[in-house]
């Protein structure tokens, strides 16, 4: 397997919120492309060359890697830790047609027309400058190749039982996603913001993540307590001024009364945008 260092250059503005603390990456690396890519699927086919922007540990990037060939795919990501976990993905299950590289989507270090498919998957959501982004996106694309994305919106999240402190969870996560730089609501944005960065032709819809089964339920629900007081969210939480160690602990303890619930629901809701390079 080929593997590329591309340097970042330095013009994001906007800081991660979730960080890669071991409960983000329990989510990330749950994510495939039958169940976070769905809306892409049906324009891929043998052959296409596709840049995987925010790859993070790179399940998505193998799936498209194994749809495309004996096209290449490019997994970038702004941390260079998470590409290690990337890369071993893509090793162990023998893909020879991806390579990794460190990048910043506001500037990609690639020449124009680089692209078939540029995908991004819950990216713009954390970055400073969406517009810019996807102008960078369609920037490496070739004409006639496809920009993706998909990101969740918060504010539209769903849930049953309806206990109070898991709506202070959701109004704490919009301060501090907000105070990061970046747009929790971003699902419901992505149509305008293809918009504004100048594609004509975009075909947007809406998918869901559902999670009401027990082991779902206690997955999510685990993997939310863990991350409101372990990972990078809950240090910046406390050390911008949004909540206490203990107002976190309580959230956390929340997750795991509603995890615990028989009849427990949730639903996660996602704005899509596929947006044609003319």
């Amino acid at each position: 397997m080929t593997h590329a260092s591309v340097p970042s250059a330095a013009h994001e503005t906007a800081v991660y919120t979730h960080g890669h603390h071991e409960s983000v990456l329990r989510s990330h690396s749950w994510r495939t492309a039958a169940n976070s890519a769905a809306y892409l699927l049906p324009a891929l086919r043998a052959g296409l060359d596709v840049l995987d922007v925010g790859c993070g540990p790179g399940t998505i990037t193998a799936d498209l890697a194994a749809l495309v060939a004996p096209g290449r795919v490019t997994g970038v990501d702004a941390a260079e830790d998470v590409l290690v976990k990337a890369r071993a993905v893509a090793d162990g299950r023998g893909l020879e047609n991806v390579r990794f590289a460190v990048a910043d989507v506001h500037a990609l270090d690639f020449p124009d027309d680089s692209f078939d498919v540029v995908h991004a998957h819950q990216v713009l959501q954390h970055v400073g400058d969406p517009v810019t982004a996807l102008r960078e996106m369609r920037r490496v694309c070739r004409p006639g190749g496809i920009v993706a994305a998909r990101d969740s919106d918060y504010g539209a999240f769903a849930w049953f039982p309806e206990l109070p402190v898991l709506d202070g969870w959701l109004e704490l996560y919009h301060r501090v996603a907000r105070a990061n730089g970046g747009e929790p609501d971003a699902g419901r944005r992505l149509y305008s913001w293809a918009r504004r960065a100048g594609f004509t032709d975009v075909t947007a819809t809406a998918g869901t993540w559902c999670f009401a089964t027990p082991g779902e339920r206690a997955w999510w629900s685990g993997l939310w307590a863990d991350r409101t007081t372990a990972s990078g969210y809950a240090d910046l939480a406390v050390s911008g001024g949004h909540a206490t160690a203990g107002e976190l602990a309580a959230i956390a303890e929340a997750w795991r009364e509603w995890g615990g619930r028989e009849d427990a629901w949730f639903m996660v809701p996602h704005g899509e945008i596929l947006c044609r390079v003319a």
